[in-house]
Parts: C-alpha cells; structure tokens; sequence
C-alpha cells in the first residue's frame, strides 16, 4: 500500500501566505491552511511522496511536523478541505471527485486542487467569485479581465455566467498551461483567451466591464493607474489578496484615484474590496 507524508507548520494567521508560498515552492505542492476553531490554532500542510530531509527543513521552518499516512487516509483529508462551495443559486464550484450535482440553471465549475491557486476555498477567491455573480446582468453583454488567474477558476466562472469576452492574464507558465487544461475540462476553453504576461509590463488594449486582481498589496498600490486604464467608465474593479492590516492603505489610493468602495469582505485576516468609478453614483 502506498505510504504518504503530511509535513505541517504551525502559524501565526498573518504569517499564512507566507508560509503557503514558501511551502509550495519547496515542494511544488500545493498547500492547504487548516484551523481548528476549538483550540484556536492553525497550520499549513503539504502531502508529499516521501518523507523530506529534516537538514532542508530545519533552516526554513523553526517548527513543523511530519505524519506518515496511508493512501486512503491521505485522500480523504485532502478532499476534506476541498468541498463544493455554491455562490447563490448561479454557481457552484466543486472538485471532480464529488458528487454534488448543481441546482437548475445553476452554472457548475469542476476545478481540482493543482500547483496553481485557486480552488474557491480561500476568502479571497470566494469574494471575487461572489462578486463576479453580483455583477453579473443576463442579457447583457459585459467583458471580464483576470489578472493573475492562476488555476483559472474566476476567468472560468465567469465564462460560464455569460460574460464575453473574457481575457485571464498570468504570468507563471506552468499556471497558463494548469488554467487552459481546466477551461478545456470546463467547456470553455472557446469562449475565453488566456495569456501569459507579466501585467506590470503590459500596455494591453481593451477595457472591460468587469476586472478581478487578486494580487498581492505592493503589487495593487503600484499597478493602480495601470488597472485603472483597463476599466471601463461604469466597470468595477474587484481587488483581493489584501491582509486586513493593509485594506486601508488600499482604500484609501483607489479612493483618491476617483474610485468608491462599493462592496467589502472580510474573512480571518483577510479583507477583500469592489470599488466602481466615483462619477457613476454623481449621475444617480
């Protein structure tokens, strides 16, 4: 029988992404992020083939541990951390392994866990999935843009609501080639084109109605004027990815910018926002 290891490292919740990135660029895993409620304590797990040398980890990770696990044990604890999540009656986002079948006219993604992030389980990307339904008007034509799609699943939910055109940008090739597979395995590899381009380098054309940057915060405050070019007049530009801590200092630049928050969330430490251009409220 095929033997797995979970190596985990406790956290501190600010230090979440950090611990997440570092994690999944030794291992080129992808990480989860555990808490339990009860004790109050969270964790960041990789599942790995064998066992890792504890002279690579003991320089990177002042504390972690490593289980030994069986294949079955190891499959269900990675699918429990990956459920099928529903964003109103319009979407549902689950992985291939589970059975939940989507209401009537409710639009279904299938994504599974990947090395790329995005999987509808983090706050950041439950926002933008939320926001990508509110936005969305039937019978009405309206374009999305995904800066830094990752697995692609935003770019792909929104595909299959009805936005057109839909563009995903992404600098990672590896990233690229994981989000074209799921558009593909989503039927809507046609209905939607997907780059690979560093977005702080782009002078790319077109605006569109609805933009999702889910991003980090120093990459937000320096690509402000740059997202701003690509939003149409009457758009909204959702920004995720944030710490609560540097929510306000995002505010506060696309505030002066011209733009208004429109909708929050919040979720642990993270804070997420949907800002539309000031002069749309002005004309009400």
């Amino acid at each position: 029988m095929r033997i797995l290891y979970k190596l985990s490292v406790p956290i501190a919740p600010e230090a979440e992404e950090a611990t997440v990135a570092l994690l999944e660029d030794m291992f080129q895993r992808t990480a989860c992020v555990e808490t339990d409620l009860e004790r109050n304590t969270t964790q960041v797990s990789v599942f790995l083939d064998k066992a890792p040398a504890r002279a690579l980890l003991k320089p990177l990770l002042p504390r972690y541990s490593i289980r030994r696990l069986r294949h079955e044990n190891w499959a269900e604890s990675w699918k429990r951390h990956f459920r099928p999540i529903e964003i109103g009656s319009e979407l549902l986002i689950k992985p291939g392994w589970s059975k939940h079948k989507p209401k009537p006219n409710q639009a279904l993604v299938v994504i599974d866990p990947g090395l790329s992030f995005g999987t509808g389980q983090h706050p950041t990307t439950r926002f933008c999935l939320e926001q990508i339904v509110a936005c969305r008007r039937p019978g009405k034509t309206q374009s999305f843009l995904d800066v830094g799609t990752g697995s692609g699943i935003l770019a792909i939910a929104a595909a299959k609501l009805g936005y057109s055109p839909v563009h995903a940008l992404e600098i990672d090739p590896a990233a690229v080639r994981i989000a074209r597979a799921n558009a593909a395995k989503n039927r809507v590899r046609d209905k939607m084109r997907i780059v690979q381009k560093d977005f702080t380098h782009s002078k790319g054309s077109g605006k569109f109605d609805l933009i999702c940057a889910n991003l980090l915060s120093d990459v937000l405050l320096a690509e402000r004027s740059r997202l701003l070019e690509r939003l149409k007049p009457g758009g909204i530009l959702v920004v995720a990815g944030i710490l609560m801590l540097q929510f306000d200092a995002i505010q506060r630049a696309y505030e002066a910018a011209g733009l208004r928050l429109v909708a929050s969330g919040t979720e642990n430490e993270w804070r997420s926002g949907a800002f539309a251009p000031r002069q749309n409220f002005l004309k009400k």
